[in-house]
């Protein structure tokens, strides 16, 4: 995978700013722990830290060829049919990298090439020539990418800390971004909670030159036409997912499987299973927590223990596994905290499912340097609950977040000041970036209402709630050296299933029927009939414990030690303390004690201008 950083100025010799160059560039070093290295020329200096998997005796960045230089993190699955047509072309190869069909791959087409690419990137390529920087984000934004504008150039790098690692980057708080941060939705506008640091979009060209920055999508989901019928859509899904899955086992290091006992990671896993059958074994991992087997509660979220499906698969398959089991102690432990919070550089409050995914991810990494995942399943699938709950579709919000306010639960924004939520306009801005989405949704002509309400909600998961999720398997996995691949996220099934209709997804009344469908004959009856179960959470008590005890110290702290503490509603805040062992009801209301306790270790961390708020 890797991390990038780089920094294009139009007005400084940048060959006398090396000491910055490799400042921005180290700050990448937990993503690419094997290697590293800076290139600097007048206008352009590129920085880049390498996590080895293809080709490690190869591939070393940044990559020059001529006047064209490129830093590269993630991995092209189809690198070998495309250097096979590059060869025709008459290009040679050093190497059997990825990294250098990219550049071939822009010498030969130009920007073009990136409709060839099937893969997870975001890349940087400065060209002399043109004096211009190309920067490319890989379809679903799997990998992250941020810019920073400055007077005579641009900074750019995998996450914040790179950009924040050069002095033109100036740490002040970006309303619009804390708002968007608050409501844990993804804003296509690119703001972060840092004045000035924006995202690159998921499947967006940005290209910087003396003319200034200009963007361009070369990709998004469109809406088309299904004319296959039932059985050939099953056989379809399963023909792509077995492709999928057979081009990214393909590592030169050892790879392995994340197993939760749920349809989407059994199905990979099977399919995995299958492929490597005669040429090797396979090795999967699956977390839990300490104690889980006597005090497993179901909720809204996880009507099952994953353990014993878990290793029901693994008897099925035979695979060589692990349990990782956490206890309570690990979760609370400010430490492993801080370095989930320095992991985002973003005050992210998932709480102890980032935890228990980083310690997770560390674990694993004493093992393996590649795991495959089933992230996004329920986003192309429909595995949500939303999805199939009427009353949150029949709302003008966000069925996520109208599904959690009809079971009761708190929004994640209300233990902020309520003066503070009407200077920020959290609830207009959040009607506001759901009538953009709607707006953006593609239409069909000719569907009916129920599939085009259908179709709005699909494109709402797999362009706003799965930006979360992918960003958050990212951060925790490669602040341990981990590459994690999500085969759920190729665009061709992406594509496809994205105009399948509803009817066909939902054929049998449940969720992920169209996956279900497609891979009866890989899994056990138990496993292949088991409902949606969320990534699990602790149950322990002790847990809450821990977050209202933080809360308390913020609340009657003075606002000099707990910088958050003027921006929280304290009576509200006071009422979670006082009750104790309910830090804010369940995993979902959880989330409004994390976001005050994450919003203030990140604001004691990184020393923001917060002017604009008092």
């Amino acid at each position: 995978m890797c991390g990038i950083a780089g920094w294009v100025d139009f007005a400084t010799d940048l060959r006398s700013e090396r000491e910055t160059a490799e400042a921005m560039t180290a700050s990448m070093s937990l993503r690419g722990p094997d290697a590293g290295g800076t290139w600097l020329s007048p206008h352009a200096a590129i920085g880049h830290r390498r996590l080895a998997v293809i080709d490690p005796a190869g591939g070393t960045q940044p990559m020059v060829s001529g006047d064209t230089v490129l830093t590269y993190s993630g991995e092209v699955y189809n690198f070998r049919e495309l250097r096979t047509e590059l060869r025709s072309a008459g290009y040679h190869f050093h190497t059997t990298s990825d990294t250098e069909v990219v550049l071939r791959a822009y010498e030969h087409w130009g920007v073009d090439m990136v409709d060839r690419l099937n893969g997870i990137y975001a890349f940087a390529i400065w060209d002399g020539a043109a004096e211009e920087l190309v920067l490319v984000r890989d379809r679903m934004g799997v990998k992250p990418l941020y810019t920073y504008e400055t007077p005579n150039g641009l900074l750019f790098g995998s996450e914040p800390k790179a950009i924040l690692a050069n002095p033109q980057a100036k740490r002040v708080i970006d309303p619009t971004g804390l708002t968007a941060f608050m409501i844990l939705s993804a804003n296509m506008a690119g703001h972060t909670p840092f004045r000035g640091l924006l995202e690159v979009q998921p499947g967006e060209i940005l290209r910087f030159s003396r003319k200034g920055l200009q963007r361009r999508r070369y990709w998004r989901l469109e809406a088309k036409p299904h004319e296959d019928d039932l059985p050939t859509t099953v056989a379809t899904v399963r023909e792509l997912l077995e492709d999928i899955v057979s081009r990214q086992l393909v590592s030169d290091v050892p790879l392995c499987m994340l197993l939760s006992g749920g349809l989407d990671s059994s199905v990979l896993t099977a399919l995995a299973k299958k492929a490597v059958n005669g040429n090797g074994g396979l090795r999967s991992f699956s977390v839990d927590f300490n104690g889980h087997d006597d005090s497993f509660e179901a909720d809204q979220l996880r009507g099952s223990h994953d353990q014993p499906f878990v290793h029901e698969m693994v008897r099925h398959l035979g695979v060589e596994h692990r349990d990782i089991v956490l206890d309570t102690k690990q979760l609370c432990d400010e430490t492993t905290r801080k370095s989930v919070l320095n992991a985002w550089d973003l005050p992210n409050h998932m709480g102890d499912m980032d935890v228990s995914l980083y310690l997770l991810f560390e674990a694993i990494r004493e093992h393996s340097t590649v795991a495959i995942s089933g992230e996004s399943a329920d986003e192309v699938f429909g595995g949500y609950p939303w999805v199939h709950d009427k009353a949150a579709l029949e709302l003008p919000i966000y069925p996520w977040i109208g599904f959690q306010a009809g079971k009761g639960t708190p929004a994640p924004f209300s233990l902020f000041d309520p003066e503070l939520i009407q200077k920020l306009g959290v609830w207009e801005y959040l009607g506001g970036v759901y009538s953009d989405a709607i707006a953006e949704a593609p239409r069909l002509e000719g569907e009916d209402a129920e599939q085009a309400r259908m179709r709005e909600v699909t494109y709402l998961d797999m362009t706003r709630f799965v930006r979360g999720m992918l960003d958050r398997k990212d951060r925790t996995s490669m602040a341990v050296g981990l590459e994690v691949r999500v085969p759920f996220c190729d665009h061709r099934l992406v594509e496809y299933v994205f105009n399948t209709p509803w009817a066909m997804k939902n054929h049998d009344g449940r969720e992920k029927s169209l996956l279900r469908a497609a891979s009866e004959d890989l899994l056990p009856e138990s496993v292949l009939q088991r409902p949606k179960s969320a990534f699990p959470a602790t149950v322990d008590t002790r847990y809450d414990d821990m977050l209202c005890a933080q809360l308390a110290q913020i609340v009657d702290g003075d606002d000099g030690d707990q910088p958050v503490r003027p921006f929280i509603d304290i009576d509200t805040a006071r009422e979670v303390v006082a009750g104790r062992n309910k830090a804010g009801g369940g995993t979902w209301g959880r989330l409004r004690a994390e976001g005050v306790v994450r919003t203030n270790a990140w604001l004691k961390e990184y020393e923001l201008d917060m002017s604009e708020l008092l």
